[in-house]
């Protein structure tokens, strides 16, 4: 079981968040849900220690926040740990929402805020400088890119998840390219080119307005298939070398993104 815990995690948060019975033991679904979690957060470690080094008092959102395993993770390795900063959780099921705030209490967890309320409308405090989200479904991604970077946060960590959008979409999608068309022509296939064409088209938005992209594997594919790691930094207003590659692939496969609607309109995102 010590193998499992990140330094500083204590049993009694994993038993209250009912991932621990209460002899302490990690069935294989928890197991799983912990993992991913916990390296998430070891993966946020540069992220965290870059705003907490430039603000005085951060402000983290976790978006699609579900039971709250990853706030609470955060809650008590860096915010209670470095005494300064707020955490708001945003998930649109009020009553799930209402029992992970019950718990923040009974936990004593004072950094932790709590929107009930969609992704995409959320009143999210000013200065936020980091926007994080594990498994949020299919264009609730989508969302939480978008306002994240509509916002100028500092950093984005996204682990998308269900990314059924653009599968909808290739099925009418008639490319330029006839050829193009072999590669989502069944459904299998293009269930998963959809899912690889989502993360493309989201990176390099990210890219276009602005940010480093980096991604990567967040566990191995036995502990989930929805695992592909988005980290986005802020490093200038607008990258054009992105904004070409972007309509370039549009015209390729012109395929009418959630994401891109939001961020560029109906229009060329260049």
């Amino acid at each position: 079981m010590a193998g499992e815990l990140l330094e500083g995690q204590s049993t009694a948060l994993l038993q209250a968040l009912h991932l621990l019975t209460p002899e302490g033991a990690l069935n294989a679904d928890a197991r799983r849900k912990l993992k991913q979690v916990n390296h998430l957060v070891r993966l946020l470690e540069p992220a965290l220690d870059d705003i907490y080094a430039r603000h005085e008092e951060p402000c983290l959102v976790d978006v699609g926040s579900g039971k709250g395993y990853l706030g609470f993770v955060l809650h008590e390795l860096i915010l209670a740990k470095r005494g300064r900063g707020l955490l708001y959780c945003v998930e649109s099921n009020g009553e799930l929402l209402a029992r992970v705030e019950a718990t923040a209490k009974e936990l004593g967890f004072s950094r932790l805020r709590f929107i009930a309320q969609p992704i995409a409308t959320a009143e999210l405090p000013e200065g936020v400088h980091l926007v994080t989200g594990l498994h949020a479904c299919d264009t609730a991604t989508d969302d939480a890119l978008a306002r994240a970077l509509l916002l100028r946060v500092d950093h984005i960590a996204l682990v998308p998840c269900c990314q059924a959008e653009l599968a909808r979409v290739l099925t009418h999608c008639k490319p330029g390219a006839g050829a193009l068309q072999a590669l989502f022509a069944h459904p299998l296939h293009r269930r998963e080119f959809g899912s690889h064409l989502s993360n493309v088209l989201r990176s390099l938005a990210a890219q276009a307005m602005g940010y480093q992209v980096g991604v990567t594997e967040l566990v191995g594919w036995e502990h989930s298939a929805k695992n592909e790691l988005l980290l986005c930094r802020r490093i200038q207003a607008r990258n054009p070398k992105a904004q070409k590659q972007l309509s370039a692939l549009l015209e390729l496969l012109p395929v009418p993104m959630h994401l891109l609607k939001v961020l560029f309109g109906e229009g060329n995102p260049v």
